[in-house]
């Protein structure tokens, strides 16, 4: 042997748990795995059933299953088109700079190899980007409800994965993507989640028209605390979402963990404090509203910032979107033309272009470093003024702003394609007879029948006028933070 050889290594010494074997090869961690798959179970946790059960509480009773149902059908068909062929299109081998090649993610010998990124196979990496695309497609699903034909949007959820995610998923995030390799930061999908999935819904809304006239002027919540249940999970769950990404049980993971809650716990309050100034009354639906701005906005920054970076993030997603939403929204024809149910556009991607830019300025070089594995490409705008790299941060600032623009023009181009090609098979909306039913009309279920849609709450028995009107008067308060028109 020479002397220049290290001595083999005897595993024997090692602990029986970590002894390689067929099943755990040597460049696996089995920690790194188990939090990886936990991690992924989180994120699906808050499509199903955190969403699920969140549109279907925050929808007119007529519409509780047909929303509900929209969400679980994206769940199952993003899946299968996941392993056949979205996954490699998204993370596989480069065919153009911003699309991979098209190949299944079901082979053994594939699934069992180590995966592009971190220390565990390729089948827990593929589960993992899963739950990230369909969560896409059920947040697409929030602008749309209430009037979407279901077979038309059995269509354009496998299209608008194939044609408009596996882009944005490859160029920002594949370690051979355009944007990617030049240095753009979207640490968990600020950029390729909730700016894809508001722009998308935007525009899809516009191209399948709105709801009923009778349900844009009224259209209650047939039940606040489901919806808050959905948006518990939700918000739990985005400890996965962030904390997932490292693709390590590291302490990035618990930095980007902490700095999610803290940025929408601020958000939150933040929003609450504007909606108590200027409506009077403290509304819970303003507040999960600033909880999703805040989650959304802290996404593409979360493990690159500081925690005073987090703080500042969610007083600027508890403000912003709500002036968006609140004020400008009502000045805007387009706006108010386009029938966004669950104002996806201001919570998705406003909060989404806010948090891409925040995280240009708010990144710490140190942090991109231990996320990144880079000191020098990676520079917030703030810190590289401090450090004299100034042309590094401005450039860190370009990169943020000109992902943006990719990312708004493929998801109108490709949305809209995508919905022109379906309205020539199914009509993309439903019959305004069907819409005057809902589910009933649309599945031939109902949620349940207790109240009417709202309209009968104070006839029922035993319902005295005085709460009545204060039911009425409660309700017409908060009517603006569920109504976006």
């Amino acid at each position: 042997m020479s002397l220049l050889s290290p001595p083999a290594f005897n595993f024997s010494m090692l602990p029986s748990n970590l002894i390689p074997g067929d099943a755990n090869p040597p460049w696996m961690s089995k920690g790194d795995n188990a939090w990886q798959l936990t991690a992924a179970t989180l994120v699906g946790l808050q499509s199903v059933p955190g969403l699920i059960i969140l549109y279907g509480g925050a929808v007119k009773k007529k519409w509780a299953v047909n929303s509900a149902f929209m969400a679980l059908y994206a769940f199952a068909c993003v899946l299968l088109c996941w392993v056949c062929w979205g996954y490699r299109m998204s993370f596989g081998e480069k065919l153009i700079p911003v699309w991979g090649k098209v190949d299944v993610a079901l082979e053994q010998d594939y699934l069992f190899q180590k995966a592009f990124l971190g220390m565990f196979p390729n089948a827990t990496m593929v589960f993992f980007q899963f739950v990230f695309a369909a969560i896409t497609l059920v947040l697409i699903a929030g602008a749309l409800l209430g009037r979407m034909n279901f077979y038309a949007w059995m269509l354009f959820v496998p299209l608008w994965l194939t044609f408009s995610y596996t882009f944005g998923a490859y160029t920002i995030w594949s370690s051979n993507g355009w944007l990617s390799v030049n240095g753009i930061i979207d640490y968990s999908g600020g950029y390729v989640i909730h700016l894809s999935s508001g722009v998308a819904g935007f525009t899809a809304a516009y191209w399948v028209g709105p709801r009923s006239t009778k349900d844009r002027e009224r259209f209650p919540p047939n039940n606040i605390l489901l919806m808050l249940a959905g948006a518990g999970l939700l918000w739990m769950g985005w400890s996965g979402f962030n904390g997932g990404d490292p693709y390590a049980a590291n302490i990035d993971a618990s930095l980007a963990v902490l700095n999610t809650h803290v940025a929408a716990a601020t958000s939150l309050l933040t929003w609450l404090v504007l909606d108590v100034i200027f409506f009077g009354k403290p509304s819970v639906i303003g507040a999960v509203q600033g909880m999703i701005t805040g989650l959304v906005a802290i996404t593409p920054a979360a493990g690159v910032v500081q925690g005073w970076a987090a703080i500042a993030i969610g007083l600027c997603s508890g403000s912003i979107p709500w002036f968006t939403m609140m004020v400008v929204h009502k000045k805007s024809e387009l706006l108010q033309k386009v029938d966004d149910t669950m104002a996806v556009f201001h919570t998705h991607a406003v909060a989404g272009c806010l948090g891409g830019l925040l995280t240009g300025l708010f990144a710490h070089p140190k942090l991109c470093y231990l996320f990144y594995g880079n000191y020098n490409k990676y520079y917030g705008l703030f810190y590289g003024l401090h450090d004299g790299q100034s042309h590094k941060g401005l450039r860190q600032m370009g990169l943020q702003l000109l992902g943006i623009l990719f990312i708004i023009a493929v998801n109108v181009v490709m949305t809209s394609l995508i919905c022109l090609l379906v309205q020539l098979i199914v009509p993309l909306r439903m019959s305004e007879e069907d819409m005057e039913i809902g589910d009933e009309a649309a599945h031939g279920e109902e949620a349940y029948a207790i109240w009417g849609q709202g309209d009968r709450l104070e006839k029922s028995a035993g319902f005295s006028d005085t709460a009545a009107g204060a039911a009425k008067s409660s309700y017409n308060t908060s009517r603006s933070q569920v109504e976006m028109v």
